[in-house]
């Protein structure tokens, strides 16, 4: 073969590479008929816009709200969570808050599952920080204990399902939020772990971590001894 022939040949080889590569890196999805691109970068960019976007609707804050109960930022400790909601004696209100706020964090994480594969888990992590910082609130939101669950049951059910078992088991006994949601909280990198989810533990560790940081006070006070339980006036 003659050394035009040899160059031709080569280029010929270099764009059916490009080709494949390019065919491998985007792959197409259908979203009601319309196609949408599923590059990575995209996606994972995509992934943590949609999960801030759904993670920072105050729930607590619009329930309370609606039903007439006023700002729930002046109630109790000011946190537009599930407990501080049933403060104001609506129970099945602070339940419906807990359970959307739980569903925001799934939700973030099963829609990039499906229509933006990658993004997972910066939509994890959006939807955490969205329910923590929300710019609507001026970045002052709850303490993520809720949401945390969401999206672990997105992530691996498995967490999800220790996650709620610490949760609730620990709450029970002891009639302490707090105590619930710093318990379940340190569960899930550990069932991250034991579980083999080790690509999840760097991200689950942090929200750990972050949640211990915003219970803070609450931590202080179970030290103390002075915590009080579901049921009492402040947190």
């Amino acid at each position: 073969m003659s050394p035009k022939e040899n160059n031709v040949s080569g280029l010929a080889d270099k764009q059916t590479s490009l080709s494949v590569r390019n065919k491998t890196a985007t792959q197409y999805r259908y979203l009601g008929g319309i196609r949408v691109v599923s590059d990575l970068w995209f996606n994972m960019v995509a992934g943590l816009v949609l999960g801030y976007a759904l993670g920072a609707i105050p729930f607590g804050l619009l329930l309370t709200r609606l039903s007439g109960g006023g700002d729930i930022r002046t109630i109790g400790s000011g946190n537009i969570g599930a407990t501080n909601v049933l403060r104001t004696g609506r129970k099945g209100m602070a339940a419906l808050t807990l359970i959307l706020d739980m569903l925001k964090g799934l939700c973030a994480v099963w829609s990039t599952t499906h229509y933006l594969p990658g993004g997972e888990i910066l939509a994890a992590a959006g939807a955490f920080f969205g329910h923590l910082f929300p710019v609507w609130l001026r970045f002052k939101g709850g303490k993520g204990s809720a949401t945390y669950g969401g999206i672990l049951f997105g992530l691996f059910w498995q967490g999800g399902v220790i996650y709620a078992i610490m949760w609730f088991g620990v709450l029970i006994v002891s009639r302490l939020s707090s105590g619930a949601s710093l318990t379940a909280a340190l569960s899930a990198p550990i069932a991250a772990v034991i579980l083999g989810y080790y690509d999840l533990v760097p991200i689950l560790s942090v929200c750990t971590l972050i949640i211990f940081w915003k219970h803070r006070g609450n931590i202080e006070r179970l030290m103390a001894g002075t915590e009080p339980r579901i049921g009492k006036s402040k947190s």
